[in-house]
């Protein structure tokens, strides 16, 4: 009971103190549950984002359903899930009567600048963090420039991408294997 109590308040805290969405939240899953709980290892975090993002749903929503899952089970993916939820649907509930109000407000339209600014601070340092971690060269970077024009000016849809460079993956592992002799 009190491992499910600590998911939940530890994905809580990320749900609560995090700004712009999933990959937003990735380096504070990252701290929390690797370095501060100790919960996965580091090398394990690329796998997670690879996961989250390839199953359907917010990112930030079925990392955290996956590290619960890991450290506790089913009950341990709910406790987690919730956890990151709660705050967004409180704090959105709650903000949606203020802004009502206030939507007019110059101070407003400039705070929302500033917040959107910090969001893409901290997915540019969740985006250098997961390249750290991805295998280097030609063939790699081949795959990560196609994927970007892909997505980012050709509208290619992000799922058709992922699947495109997981069976690219697939390929070139099989290919690999035959010419070792595997």
């Amino acid at each position: 009971m009190k491992k499910l109590l600590t998911l939940f308040l530890t994905f809580l805290k990320i749900g609560a103190f995090t700004f712009g969405g999933g990959y937003a939240m990735i380096p504070l899953i990252q701290k929390e549950v690797v370095t501060n709980k100790k919960w996965i290892e580091d090398k394990d975090i690329l796998e997670i984002v690879a996961i989250a993002e390839s199953t359907p749903g917010p990112i930030a929503i079925n990392a955290a359903t996956f590290i619960g899952y890991r450290i506790a089970g089913f009950m341990g993916a709910l406790a987690a899930t919730l956890g990151v939820v709660l705050p967004s649907f409180v704090i959105i509930i709650v903000i949606s009567y203020i802004l009502e109000m206030f939507e007019d407000f110059k101070g407003v339209k400039y705070a929302f600048n500033g917040i959107r600014a910090g969001v893409l601070a901290l997915i540019i340092k969740a985006l250098y963090d997961m390249y750290k971690q991805c295998p280097k060269g030609v063939v790699s970077y081949i795959v990560m420039g196609a994927s970007f024009i892909l997505a980012a000016f050709l509208n290619v849809n992000v799922l058709l991408v992922i699947l495109g460079c997981a069976l690219f993956g697939l390929i070139t592992y099989l290919i690999k294997n035959r010419r070792s002799g595997k």
